[in-house]
């Protein structure tokens, strides 16, 4: 128990004397994070606090790690895999750090890139999720598949813990009541080394939360919170390694039910929205919080109240019977979905809704699509100017345009003007919901340009009206007027019949 004590007392005393030193060294060399439309904060503030942490967290760790396998323990195996985890998490830390100092940040593939790597790390040490205990007399083993779900597993909660740090103190406080909760399941199946691994975490983050609670002093970062996320996720895995027992999985999941459903719910939105699911918004669970009246620290001591409340109901998983577990947890599950529909971060009704609207718009960008591709081969039929113009009329037609007029200017001086139109029983439309649009087209003898006016009706989507103007005039790009004596010289060289290059 007194090496408990010393591993948490030794790293929150340490991240308290260098935390100011980070602060003051990061407004000297400029590191802070400017305010700007997603962030909360007025005024500029350090954004690498994780160095404090990881500094810390590593420092007690390590020392405290290599003294209990000098003294008590002579697991080798162990002792690899630890040295492993520690090098994978120090890697994810510096990838976290260059996004932090970088001007322009890394792309959110590099960073993705980076977790995969460290994860593949420790799955090469044989920490990895390989089989569940349910019951006595049932266990699912994994086998190959272990490897991608440690992946998904260790991946998706470093960003998850990642994306949960958008208030003062969220993602700290949250970590630290993961790692309390962790560090009690694995003194409960006896695996200590995660038990000290944990406990260096906790104080760490609680002695960083004295800066980092609002108003904050100092930002943990990517390289903080991605750290963290890492450490947790891959010492989770590692304990639950050891056991197989399902409440090694379960348990992290309640505790961290509001990063996890948050980071899913999000990436939902964004695919529904048509946003790449790495895009950043403002529509996160905190977000709902503050819109709905909170401030920031009625926000965060919320979200703490309610991970408080997932941890205690999933201490119970640590006791109760192994097929139990479940019941437990679905109790959890539903808790979370009933919180995250009361402040309004999920509408059954609006994901219905944005689902049917999403495949409305794919249906119509493949009839588009599909449009497109069957006015190509008019075009590249064509070898004369009036097959050309037969296939820019059967391109109108099939992207419901409504009018296409070119004006030709003859040999003589005299101007000659070409008309298209829709010919179908609709009622003429709303000129107000008319869109007109000028196509340049390159004359082929005088080298100058002619236009071609498009008249098309927007219809419910000045989106599809357009992508239809983009396709279009694609085509008039791509299939060039003065292409065409190059094509009728080929055709005549070869003796094809023109007639059978028009049908």
């Amino acid at each position: 128990m007194n090496i408990y004590l010393a591993v948490y007392t030794g790293s929150l005393l340490l991240v308290l004397f260098i935390t100011p030193v980070v602060i003051l060294l990061a407004h000297r060399f400029n590191i802070v994070d400017v305010p700007g439309a997603r962030h909360m904060h007025t005024s500029p503030v350090s954004h690498v606090g994780g160095i404090a942490i990881f500094v810390s967290m590593m420092a007690v760790s390590i020392t405290v790690l290599w003294l209990w396998y000098q003294t008590v323990t002579t697991d080798q195996i162990m002792h690899v895999q630890l040295r492993i985890l520690l090098l994978a998490a120090g890697f994810i830390f510096m990838a976290g750090l260059i996004d932090d100092v970088k001007t322009n940040g890394l792309r959110a593939r590099t960073k993705f890139i980076a977790q995969v790597a460290a994860a593949l790390m420790v799955c090469m040490v044989d920490i990895r999720i390989k089989s569940i205990v349910i019951t006595d007399s049932m266990t699912v083993d994994f086998g190959w598949f272990s490897w991608p779900l440690t992946l998904f597993w260790i991946v998706g909660i470093t960003n998850a813990i990642n994306l949960s740090d958008g208030l003062d103190g969220l993602a700290g406080g949250i970590c630290a009541i993961v790692c309390g909760v962790m560090a009690v399941f694995a003194g409960s199946t006896g695996n200590m080394a995660v038990v000290i691994l944990m406990l260096a975490t906790l104080g760490t983050v609680t002695g960083f939360l004295f800066f980092n609670f609002n108003p904050a002093k100092i930002f943990m970062g990517d390289c903080g919170s991605m750290f963290l996320g890492f450490m947790i996720a891959a010492s989770s895995v590692l304990c639950f390694s050891k056991s197989s027992a399902l409440v090694g999985l379960t348990l992290p999941v309640a505790v961290l039910g509001i990063p996890i459903f948050d980071t899913l719910f999000s990436m939902l939105r964004r695919f529904l929205e048509r946003r790449s699911i790495f895009s950043a918004d403002r529509s996160h669970f905190h977000h709902k919080l503050i819109d709905l009246g909170l401030t920031q620290s009625q926000a965060v001591i919320a979200i703490y109240g309610v991970t408080l409340l997932n941890a205690g109901l999933g201490m119970f998983m640590i006791v109760t019977p192994k097929i139990y577990v479940l019941i437990v947890f679905f109790c959890i599950l539903v808790l979370l979905l009933l919180i995250f529909h009361i402040v309004g971060s999920v509408r059954l009704e609006q994901i219905k809704a944005a689902m049917q609207k999403r495949y409305k718009i794919t249906h119509r960008e493949h009839e588009e699509r599909k449009s497109f591709e069957e006015a190509a081969l008019y075009f590249r039929r064509a070898a004369t100017f009036d097959q050309w113009w037969q296939a820019v009329s059967t391109a109108a037609g099939k992207m419901e345009f409504w009018t296409v007029d070119l004006t030709l200017v003859n040999r003589d001086g005299t101007s000659r003007n070409l008309n298209w139109s829709h010919n179908g029983h609709d009622p003429d439309p709303d000129p107000e919901g008319l869109i007109q649009v000028l196509v340049p087209v390159r004359d082929r003898r005088s080298g100058s340009s002619l236009h071609l006016k498009i008249t098309l009706y927007k219809n419910s989507s000045l989106e599809s009206a357009g992508r239809r103007v983009a396709l279009f005039t694609r085509l008039i790009e791509e299939y060039d007027i003065n292409d065409l004596r190059m094509k009728r010289r080929n055709s005549e060289h070869y003796g094809a019949d023109r007639t059978l290059l028009y049908t």
